[in-house]
């Protein structure tokens, strides 16, 4: 086998509380750039645990993902995602509304999935322009599978913000965290 891969965790810190939750995830890269995540999210105050699974290409378009979503121990939603140069859908079901169906067409390739794991939000970091000369950059046509800024809605597909993300890169920047100190970029 020619893939690669790596796994990590993310630990959910609040000041003056400590650890609210964690996230455990698992990355396979495959030789031509395919990699697909596979997360689990853990919110204790929200009582709230999301498995998911998404893929993108080697420029970092969304592909494919799953979504599954429980709260206070009980399943709240799980939804199926496609995309394509210019289509994006799922096929879901939920507690609430039961099976359903979404399409979205789009002149432009879908540029960015937010299924809600941090390491996934991280992936999207990937796609942008990193020039502070530059007015700030489109980034295109973008979903998410909730709302909510904790995931805790759907799981179906939110087009993000008018569909259009702005972004801005700002630069270099070390920071010092539980896990060490690190240059990072923002």
């Amino acid at each position: 086998m020619k893939h690669r891969s790596y796994k990590g965790k993310l630990l959910y810190l609040t000041d003056g509380q400590g650890e609210m939750g964690r996230e455990t995830f698992h990355v396979t890269i495959q030789p031509d750039g395919t990699r697909t995540m596979r997360a689990t999210c853990e919110m204790d105050d929200d009582r709230l645990i999301r498995d998911v699974i998404l893929t993108v290409n080697k420029e970092w378009h969304p592909l494919d993902a799953f979504v599954r979503l429980s709260i206070e121990e009980q399943f709240v939603g799980s939804t199926w995602y496609r995309f394509t140069d210019h289509l994006a859908e799922c096929e879901g079901f939920t507690a609430k509304e039961g099976r359903f169906t979404q399409r979205f067409d789009s002149d432009n390739r879908i540029r960015f999935f937010g299924a809600h794991p941090l390491h996934g939000d991280a992936w999207g970091l990937a796609i942008w322009k990193r020039d502070k000369n530059k007015d700030p950059s489109k980034l295109g046509m973008c979903f998410a599978s909730s709302h909510l800024p904790n995931g805790g809605s759907g799981p179906t597909l939110e087009p993000a913000d008018n569909s259009v993300t702005q972004h801005r890169y700002i630069g270099m920047e070390e920071i010092t965290v539980p896990a060490g100190t690190f240059q990072t970029e923002h």
